[in-house]
């Protein structure tokens, strides 16, 4: 048995995917039957990937009663496990992959919606290049118990409470200073590339930027593996940190934008033509993006409270728009040498599933390069104020639900498993939320009527 020699403790081992809300799903096991796994795998029933966000069964998604509720094969995506450096005992963790009994891939596991556009795009001799910037609120950690968020106070002796939005501020950062050397200690541990650490436009909100890498596994990994991290860091520092779209009514959401360009066989940058503008293929790719976005809003806003982000006035895209070095649309075309030309994805919430997200994001700009798409003239400043969009974003969660459920060409790329289970797991969590009387509700009807 595999012993933690410091401790004297067995060490452990998680092996999860996850669901389709990106919340992991998985068993715990002793570190000395990893031979074992890295053969067998680990069984888990198909119908975990399409639990709601509560991990309940969904029962009209054709996983549960129809199957007789059979088991998949979780199978490690890597061959070393990484540690858990923010856990009491010694541990470590490894993702997997569901496959169906008899080997081929289960359709709608998020890596594998992934893994699919990966396929289409390799048949192409194209390797996508990702990069993602995840933004999150650190907060009080009575955040949790009270169930509300309570800025943070500064880890610099006077217990000052964060109160204001001071975007970029270094003194900020220095105040959790500690909590961010064991970020970028842990990040290292687990191969995950970090750059930048940012102060955010809200209190106690910062957002860190992943390395740009040429596999969309892995960045999607990465991901995957910061958001645990930083909400296992947090609170080992006394903290709670949130990926939540918008945790304050009257503050900055959280977004999760991305970084996309495309490498050829020869790993030349195909959206670079020597020019400014970019090359035809960044144009496809870009009026494919925009095409595919509203009926992919479910993706990039998966829950009611990510629909927050987009009111008016919340610096998020309403629409569907693209520009050169403008941060007012959707698609960004930052500025940058020609030999990095690239896009940007400003759309998704920080709360989405990272695998999925990047699929979408994917199955659009393929689209959009099939079919030699053209896009609308770029925007040139506020694209918030523009009239008339062509593509208008759905903002409200039933919206987006019934735009996703009908795309044929989601169906298409992503496949049609996944938009069914998908679809029909968002319906139930609406159906649930619906059921509650909220607060406000209360307050302002009760003895009013």
């Amino acid at each position: 048995m595999t012993t933690d020699k410091k401790q004297g403790k067995s060490r452990e081992l998680d092996l999860f995917i996850t669901d389709l809300n990106g919340n992991l799903r998985g068993k715990r096991l002793p570190a000395s039957g990893l031979k074992k796994l890295r053969k067998e795998g680990l069984k888990l029933p198909l119908s975990v990937v399409g639990f709601d966000f509560w991990g309940a069964d969904v029962l009209d998604n054709g996983l549960v009663f129809e199957t007789g509720d059979s088991d998949g094969v979780c199978m490690p995506v890597s061959q070393e496990p990484i540690p858990v450096p923010w856990s009491e005992a010694p541990r470590d963790q490894m993702l997997a992959m569901m496959f169906n009994p008899d080997g081929t891939p289960f359709g709608a596991d998020p890596r594998q919606v992934l893994n699919r556009m990966v396929d289409r795009f390799s048949a192409k001799g194209l390797t996508p290049v990702l990069a993602t910037e995840l933004e999150f609120y650190l907060m009080d950690a009575e955040s949790e118990s009270v169930q509300r968020p309570i800025p943070p106070a500064l880890a610099d002796g006077k217990g000052r409470r964060l109160a204001n939005a001071e975007g970029y501020s270094v003194e900020e950062m220095d105040g959790f200073e500690a909590f961010f050397a064991d970020i970028r200690e842990a990040c290292q541990g687990q191969g995950i590339g970090a750059d930048t650490i940012i102060a955010e436009m809200g209190p106690g909100q910062f957002e860190v930027n992943l390395d740009h890498v040429a596999d969309p596994l892995n960045a999607g990994d990465q991901a995957i593996l910061f958001k645990r991290l930083v909400r296992g860091v947090s609170r080992r520092h006394g903290y709670a940190a949130t990926f939540m779209a918008k945790p304050y009514v009257e503050e900055s959401g959280n977004g999760f934008h991305t970084h996309f360009s495309l490498l050829d066989r020869d790993g030349n940058n195909v959206f670079d033509d020597g020019t400014e503008q970019g090359s035809d293929l960044l144009r496809h790719a870009i009026a494919g993006m925009m095409q595919l976005m509203p009926e992919s809003m479910l993706v990039f806003a998966p829950h009611l409270n990510s629909y927050r982000r987009f009111m008016p006035g919340a610096h998020a895209p309403t629409h569907a728009s693209w520009g050169y070095e403008n941060r007012t649309v959707a698609l960004r075309v930052p500025e940058s040498p020609n030999l990095a030309r690239r896009i940007e994805h400003r759309v998704a919430g920080a709360d989405a599933n990272p695998y999925l997200v990047l699929a979408s994001i994917l199955a659009g700009a393929l689209h959009g390069m099939e079919n030699a798409l053209e896009p609308d003239a770029p925007v040139e400043g506020d694209a918030y104020a523009e009239e008339s969009p062509r593509y208008p974003l759905p903002c409200e969660w039933q919206d987006a639900i019934a735009r996703f459920e009908q795309s044929e060409i989601l169906r298409e790329y992503l496949g049609e498993e996944f938009v069914r289970v998908y679809a029909q797991a968002k319906r139930q969590e609406r159906r649930r939320l619906n059921e509650r009387i909220s607060d406000v509700e209360y307050e302002a009807y009760l003895g009013l009527l």
